[in-house]
Protein backbone atom coordinates (compact mmCIF):
# COMPACT_ATOMS: atom_id res chain seq x y z
CA UNK A 1 0.00 0.00 0.00
CA UNK A 2 3.07 2.22 0.37
CA UNK A 3 3.09 3.34 -3.27
CA UNK A 4 -0.51 4.60 -3.00
CA UNK A 5 0.18 6.35 0.29
CA UNK A 6 3.25 8.07 -1.14
CA UNK A 7 1.16 9.45 -4.00
CA UNK A 8 -1.47 10.66 -1.53
CA UNK A 9 1.18 12.43 0.55
CA UNK A 10 2.85 13.93 -2.53
CA UNK A 11 -0.42 15.45 -3.73
CA UNK A 12 -1.82 16.08 -0.24
CA UNK A 13 -5.01 14.56 -1.56
CA UNK A 14 -6.70 11.34 -0.36
CA UNK A 15 -9.06 11.25 -3.34
CA UNK A 16 -9.67 8.55 -5.93
CA UNK A 17 -11.66 9.53 -9.01
CA UNK A 18 -14.10 6.83 -10.02
CA UNK A 19 -14.26 6.30 -13.76
CA UNK A 20 -17.74 4.79 -14.16
CA UNK A 21 -18.59 6.28 -17.54
CA UNK A 22 -22.05 5.58 -18.87
CA UNK A 23 -22.38 6.88 -22.41
CA UNK A 24 -24.97 9.36 -21.03
CA UNK A 25 -22.17 11.02 -19.05
CA UNK A 26 -20.08 11.69 -22.16
CA UNK A 27 -20.45 15.19 -23.66
CA UNK A 28 -22.49 15.32 -26.86
CA UNK A 29 -19.63 16.62 -29.02
CA UNK A 30 -17.54 13.54 -28.20
CA UNK A 31 -20.42 11.13 -28.78
CA UNK A 32 -21.24 12.80 -32.11
CA UNK A 33 -17.65 12.40 -33.28
CA UNK A 34 -17.54 8.64 -32.72
CA UNK A 35 -21.13 7.89 -33.69
CA UNK A 36 -20.43 9.61 -37.00
CA UNK A 37 -17.40 7.40 -37.56
CA UNK A 38 -18.74 4.07 -36.28
CA UNK A 39 -22.50 4.56 -36.16
CA UNK A 40 -24.52 4.37 -32.98
CA UNK A 41 -22.80 1.11 -32.03
CA UNK A 42 -21.06 -0.42 -29.03
CA UNK A 43 -17.76 0.34 -30.71
CA UNK A 44 -18.64 4.00 -31.18
CA UNK A 45 -19.81 4.31 -27.58
CA UNK A 46 -16.70 2.62 -26.21
CA UNK A 47 -14.30 4.82 -28.15
CA UNK A 48 -16.23 7.92 -27.07
CA UNK A 49 -15.79 6.79 -23.48
CA UNK A 50 -12.07 6.34 -24.02
CA UNK A 51 -11.65 9.93 -25.21
CA UNK A 52 -13.77 11.12 -22.26
CA UNK A 53 -11.60 9.13 -19.83
CA UNK A 54 -8.34 10.42 -21.28
CA UNK A 55 -9.56 14.00 -20.99
CA UNK A 56 -10.44 13.41 -17.35
CA UNK A 57 -7.12 11.73 -16.60
CA UNK A 58 -5.17 14.56 -18.25
CA UNK A 59 -7.03 17.11 -16.13
CA UNK A 60 -6.68 15.19 -12.86
CA UNK A 61 -3.32 13.42 -12.92
CA UNK A 62 -1.31 16.18 -11.25
CA UNK A 63 -3.76 16.67 -8.36
CA UNK A 64 -5.49 13.30 -7.84
CA UNK A 65 -3.34 10.29 -6.91
CA UNK A 66 -5.58 7.50 -8.15
CA UNK A 67 -8.43 6.46 -10.42
CA UNK A 68 -10.94 3.66 -9.91
CA UNK A 69 -12.52 2.33 -13.10
CA UNK A 70 -15.57 0.16 -12.39
CA UNK A 71 -15.37 -2.85 -14.71
CA UNK A 72 -19.13 -3.20 -15.16
CA UNK A 73 -19.32 0.14 -16.96
CA UNK A 74 -16.91 -1.21 -19.56
CA UNK A 75 -18.20 -4.77 -19.82
CA UNK A 76 -21.62 -3.41 -20.84
CA UNK A 77 -20.04 -2.35 -24.14
CA UNK A 78 -18.73 -5.81 -24.87
CA UNK A 79 -15.29 -6.53 -26.27
CA UNK A 80 -14.82 -2.86 -27.19
CA UNK A 81 -15.51 -1.87 -23.61
CA UNK A 82 -12.94 -4.38 -22.34
CA UNK A 83 -10.42 -2.89 -24.75
CA UNK A 84 -11.20 0.60 -23.47
CA UNK A 85 -10.84 -0.57 -19.86
CA UNK A 86 -7.35 -1.86 -20.60
CA UNK A 87 -6.40 1.33 -22.45
CA UNK A 88 -7.78 3.45 -19.62
CA UNK A 89 -5.71 1.54 -17.04
CA UNK A 90 -2.57 1.85 -19.15
CA UNK A 91 -3.11 5.56 -19.82
CA UNK A 92 -3.66 6.36 -16.14
CA UNK A 93 -0.52 4.48 -15.17
CA UNK A 94 1.48 6.28 -17.87
CA UNK A 95 0.33 9.52 -16.22
CA UNK A 96 1.64 8.31 -12.86
CA UNK A 97 -1.72 7.48 -11.29
CA UNK A 98 -2.44 4.50 -9.05
CA UNK A 99 -5.20 2.31 -10.50
CA UNK A 100 -7.77 0.55 -8.34
CA UNK A 101 -9.91 -1.68 -10.55
CA UNK A 102 -13.38 -1.98 -9.04
CA UNK A 103 -14.33 -5.49 -10.09
CA UNK A 104 -15.55 -7.01 -6.79
CA UNK A 105 -14.31 -10.36 -8.03
CA UNK A 106 -14.15 -13.61 -6.10
CA UNK A 107 -14.61 -17.33 -6.34
CA UNK A 108 -12.73 -20.26 -4.88
CA UNK A 109 -9.67 -22.25 -5.88
CA UNK A 110 -8.52 -22.11 -9.46
CA UNK A 111 -11.25 -19.67 -10.51
CA UNK A 112 -10.20 -17.12 -7.90
CA UNK A 113 -6.61 -17.60 -9.02
CA UNK A 114 -7.69 -16.88 -12.60
CA UNK A 115 -9.35 -13.62 -11.51
CA UNK A 116 -6.20 -12.62 -9.62
CA UNK A 117 -4.11 -13.38 -12.68
CA UNK A 118 -6.41 -11.49 -15.02
CA UNK A 119 -6.59 -8.27 -13.05
CA UNK A 120 -3.38 -8.12 -11.03
CA UNK A 121 -0.93 -10.67 -12.38
CA UNK A 122 0.47 -12.08 -15.59
CA UNK A 123 -0.93 -14.78 -17.85
CA UNK A 124 1.50 -17.58 -18.54
CA UNK A 125 1.67 -18.55 -22.19
CA UNK A 126 4.57 -21.02 -22.06
CA UNK A 127 7.51 -21.87 -19.85
CA UNK A 128 9.31 -18.69 -20.84
CA UNK A 129 6.73 -16.19 -22.05
CA UNK A 130 4.25 -14.25 -19.97
CA UNK A 131 2.05 -11.35 -20.90
CA UNK A 132 0.44 -8.80 -18.57
CA UNK A 133 -3.34 -8.97 -18.37
CA UNK A 134 -5.25 -5.88 -17.18
CA UNK A 135 -2.35 -4.85 -14.98
CA UNK A 136 -4.16 -2.79 -12.34
CA UNK A 137 -2.36 -1.88 -9.12
CA UNK A 138 -5.27 -2.98 -6.96
CA UNK A 139 -8.59 -4.80 -7.17
CA UNK A 140 -11.75 -4.74 -5.08
CA UNK A 141 -12.77 -8.23 -4.01
CA UNK A 142 -15.67 -9.91 -2.25
CA UNK A 143 -14.43 -11.72 0.84
CA UNK A 144 -17.67 -13.46 1.71
CA UNK A 145 -16.42 -16.81 0.33
CA UNK A 146 -13.76 -16.88 3.03
CA UNK A 147 -10.01 -17.49 2.91
CA UNK A 148 -10.18 -19.89 -0.05
CA UNK A 149 -11.34 -17.01 -2.21
CA UNK A 150 -8.82 -14.47 -0.91
CA UNK A 151 -5.58 -16.49 -0.80
CA UNK A 152 -5.01 -16.42 -4.60
CA UNK A 153 -5.21 -12.62 -4.58
CA UNK A 154 -2.79 -12.37 -1.67
CA UNK A 155 -0.34 -14.53 -3.62
CA UNK A 156 -0.04 -11.71 -6.21
CA UNK A 157 1.58 -9.49 -3.57
CA UNK A 158 5.07 -10.41 -4.76
CA UNK A 159 4.29 -8.04 -7.61
CA UNK A 160 3.50 -5.15 -5.22
CA UNK A 161 -0.27 -5.37 -5.70
CA UNK A 162 -3.07 -4.68 -3.23
CA UNK A 163 -6.69 -5.65 -2.72
CA UNK A 164 -9.65 -3.95 -1.06
CA UNK A 165 -12.12 -6.36 0.55
CA UNK A 166 -15.80 -5.49 0.95
CA UNK A 167 -16.44 -5.03 4.68
CA UNK A 168 -19.25 -2.49 5.25
CA UNK A 169 -20.54 -1.29 1.91
CA UNK A 170 -22.22 2.06 1.29
CA UNK A 171 -25.50 0.83 -0.24
CA UNK A 172 -28.77 1.17 1.66
CA UNK A 173 -29.49 -2.56 1.90
CA UNK A 174 -26.01 -3.58 3.08
CA UNK A 175 -27.34 -4.14 6.60
CA UNK A 176 -29.64 -6.95 5.45
CA UNK A 177 -26.61 -9.23 5.67
CA UNK A 178 -23.66 -7.27 6.99
CA UNK A 179 -25.37 -6.07 10.20
CA UNK A 180 -26.66 -9.47 11.26
CA UNK A 181 -25.33 -10.73 14.59
CA UNK A 182 -23.33 -13.91 14.91
CA UNK A 183 -23.49 -16.27 17.89
CA UNK A 184 -20.66 -14.42 19.63
CA UNK A 185 -22.55 -11.13 19.39
CA UNK A 186 -20.38 -9.66 16.64
CA UNK A 187 -21.89 -8.29 13.46
CA UNK A 188 -20.98 -9.96 10.19
CA UNK A 189 -19.12 -6.86 9.01
CA UNK A 190 -17.08 -6.91 12.24
CA UNK A 191 -16.07 -10.51 11.58
CA UNK A 192 -15.12 -9.58 8.03
CA UNK A 193 -12.96 -6.75 9.38
CA UNK A 194 -11.21 -9.31 11.62
CA UNK A 195 -10.51 -11.53 8.63
CA UNK A 196 -9.15 -8.59 6.64
CA UNK A 197 -6.76 -7.85 9.49
CA UNK A 198 -5.67 -11.50 9.53
CA UNK A 199 -5.22 -11.71 5.76
CA UNK A 200 -3.00 -8.63 5.78
CA UNK A 201 -0.94 -9.19 8.92
CA UNK A 202 2.13 -10.45 7.03
CA UNK A 203 2.29 -7.52 4.59
CA UNK A 204 2.60 -4.40 6.74
CA UNK A 205 4.43 -1.60 4.91
CA UNK A 206 6.54 1.33 6.07
CA UNK A 207 3.46 3.47 6.81
CA UNK A 208 1.93 0.78 9.01
CA UNK A 209 -0.71 -0.45 6.57
CA UNK A 210 -1.08 -3.88 5.01
CA UNK A 211 -1.74 -4.73 1.39
CA UNK A 212 -5.22 -6.01 2.28
CA UNK A 213 -7.46 -2.96 2.47
CA UNK A 214 -11.14 -2.65 3.34
CA UNK A 215 -14.09 -1.08 1.57
CA UNK A 216 -16.07 0.85 4.20
CA UNK A 217 -18.80 3.27 3.14
CA UNK A 218 -18.98 6.94 4.07
CA UNK A 219 -22.72 6.49 4.53
CA UNK A 220 -22.10 4.58 7.78
CA UNK A 221 -19.81 6.88 9.81
CA UNK A 222 -20.25 5.08 13.14
CA UNK A 223 -19.21 1.76 11.63
CA UNK A 224 -16.36 3.55 9.87
CA UNK A 225 -15.19 4.82 13.25
CA UNK A 226 -15.49 1.35 14.82
CA UNK A 227 -13.53 -0.39 12.09
CA UNK A 228 -10.77 2.22 12.10
CA UNK A 229 -10.32 1.51 15.82
CA UNK A 230 -10.35 -2.27 15.43
CA UNK A 231 -8.17 -2.32 12.29
CA UNK A 232 -5.32 0.18 12.76
CA UNK A 233 -3.25 -1.53 10.05
CA UNK A 234 -6.01 -1.64 7.41
CA UNK A 235 -6.15 1.00 4.69
CA UNK A 236 -9.70 2.02 3.72
CA UNK A 237 -11.29 2.63 0.35
CA UNK A 238 -14.32 4.78 1.17
CA UNK A 239 -17.21 5.01 -1.33
CA UNK A 240 -20.42 6.91 -0.70
CA UNK A 241 -19.01 10.45 -0.55
CA UNK A 242 -20.94 13.08 -2.52
CA UNK A 243 -23.71 11.68 -4.70
CA UNK A 244 -24.57 8.89 -2.21
CA UNK A 245 -24.83 11.33 0.68
CA UNK A 246 -21.58 11.00 2.64
CA UNK A 247 -19.86 14.26 3.61
CA UNK A 248 -16.59 15.46 5.12
CA UNK A 249 -17.89 15.04 8.67
CA UNK A 250 -18.69 11.39 7.89
CA UNK A 251 -15.40 10.37 6.31
CA UNK A 252 -13.14 11.99 8.90
CA UNK A 253 -13.36 8.83 10.99
CA UNK A 254 -11.59 6.85 8.27
CA UNK A 255 -8.26 8.60 8.88
CA UNK A 256 -5.51 8.10 11.45
CA UNK A 257 -3.96 10.86 13.53
CA UNK A 258 -1.66 11.80 10.63
CA UNK A 259 -4.52 12.22 8.22
CA UNK A 260 -3.64 8.99 6.41
CA UNK A 261 -5.25 5.56 6.29
CA UNK A 262 -7.96 6.08 3.70
CA UNK A 263 -8.75 7.18 0.18
CA UNK A 264 -12.17 8.66 -0.60
CA UNK A 265 -13.95 7.90 -3.85
CA UNK A 266 -15.99 10.29 -5.96
CA UNK A 267 -17.32 9.11 -9.30
CA UNK A 268 -20.29 11.05 -10.69
CA UNK A 269 -19.35 14.11 -8.63
CA UNK A 270 -16.13 14.47 -10.61
CA UNK A 271 -17.08 12.94 -13.97
CA UNK A 272 -20.31 14.88 -14.33
CA UNK A 273 -19.24 18.14 -12.69
CA UNK A 274 -19.69 19.94 -16.01
CA UNK A 275 -23.43 19.24 -15.85
CA UNK A 276 -23.85 21.02 -12.52
CA UNK A 277 -22.03 24.33 -12.94
CA UNK A 278 -21.85 27.09 -15.52
CA UNK A 279 -19.65 25.07 -17.86
CA UNK A 280 -19.74 24.49 -21.56
CA UNK A 281 -19.64 20.75 -22.22
CA UNK A 282 -16.32 21.28 -24.01
CA UNK A 283 -14.94 22.24 -20.58
CA UNK A 284 -15.90 18.93 -18.95
CA UNK A 285 -12.28 18.22 -17.99
CA UNK A 286 -11.84 21.63 -16.37
CA UNK A 287 -15.08 21.13 -14.45
CA UNK A 288 -13.81 17.76 -13.21
CA UNK A 289 -10.55 19.36 -12.10
CA UNK A 290 -12.38 22.17 -10.30
CA UNK A 291 -14.52 19.65 -8.42
CA UNK A 292 -11.49 17.51 -7.55
CA UNK A 293 -9.73 20.56 -6.09
CA UNK A 294 -12.83 21.50 -4.11
CA UNK A 295 -13.09 17.96 -2.79
CA UNK A 296 -9.39 17.81 -1.92
CA UNK A 297 -9.64 21.02 0.06
CA UNK A 298 -12.70 19.76 1.91
CA UNK A 299 -11.47 16.29 2.91
CA UNK A 300 -7.69 16.45 3.28
CA UNK A 301 -6.73 15.79 6.89
CA UNK A 302 -3.04 15.14 6.09
CA UNK A 303 -0.72 16.75 8.64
Amino acid sequence: MDSLIKKIIEKKNPTVAGLDPKIDYVPEFIKAKYFKEYGETLKGAAYAILEFNKGLIDALCDIVPAVKPQSAYYEMYGVYGEEVLLETINYAKEKGMYVILDGKRNDIGATSEAYATAYLGETKLSDTVKTPAFGADSLTVNGYLGTDGIAPFVSTFDGDKTIFVLVKTSNKSSGELQDLELKDGKKIYEKMAELVDMWGKDSIGEYGYSRVGAVVGATYPEQLKEIRKSNPNTFFLVPGYGAQGGGADDIKYAFDDKGLGAIINSSRGIMCAYKKGNYDEADYAKAARDEAIRMRDEISFIK
